[in-house]
């Protein structure tokens, strides 16, 4: 047997349809989530909450279906909820990375949905430099930081050393720079 039988395909189930995540995205896109994803897992140390790249379904209404998405990072808490490849508590953060085929869905399908499961702090990361934070404010997403790195020193509004705290993590930091180092 070939190992590609044993290879998983990434794929996402919304509304009992599967969406192949196939091609997969570019390696900005992986830089991105790697840079995030250590200084959360960093942040982490010592606390009962685990961070998740890439690797880890997330099913938002289990009681109703099997649908799943597959965030790039999700920051766990509730360990009762983790159950062999899933996770069907509520994330208290969720990044999602935007690549060609996943941008419409990140931004639409994706956005709404984890509106409605309850996830408190929603990013939108662009490999191109920009960032768009969404907090859960009454049951609905409020754009509350939108940022588009500028790393050029000369430039009136350089903004790498910018620094973005997790709502629910306060301890956590990273500047834009951070966020998007080694993309160069």
């Amino acid at each position: 047997m070939g190992s590609a039988e044993f290879e998983r395909k990434k794929d996402e189930k919304i509304n009992g349809v599967i969406y192949d995540m196939s091609p997969a995205p570019g390696f900005k896109h992986g830089i991105i989530n790697s840079n995030i994803h250590a200084i959360i897992k960093n942040g982490l140390k010592n606390s009962l909450c685990l961070v998740f790249m890439e690797n880890l379904d997330f099913k938002y209404h289990p009681d109703i279906n099997d649908d799943y998405l597959c965030p790039d990072i999700m920051i766990v808490c509730d360990r009762k909820h983790l159950k062999g490849s899933f996770y069907s508590g509520v994330p208290k953060l969720i990044v999602e990375t935007l690549s060609p085929s996943t941008a419409k869905h990140d931004r639409t399908e994706k956005k709404d949905i984890y509106e409605q499961a309850g996830v408190q702090e929603y990013w939108i990361v662009s490999p191109q430099g920009s960032i768009e934070i969404y907090y859960l404010e009454n049951g609905k997403y409020i754009l509350e930081h939108s940022y588009m790195l500028q790393n050029d020193k000369e430039e009136d509004d350089y903004n790498a050393e910018q620094e973005i705290v997790l709502k629910e993590f306060p301890h956590i930091k990273m500047t834009l720079g951070e966020i998007f180092e080694g993309l160069e």
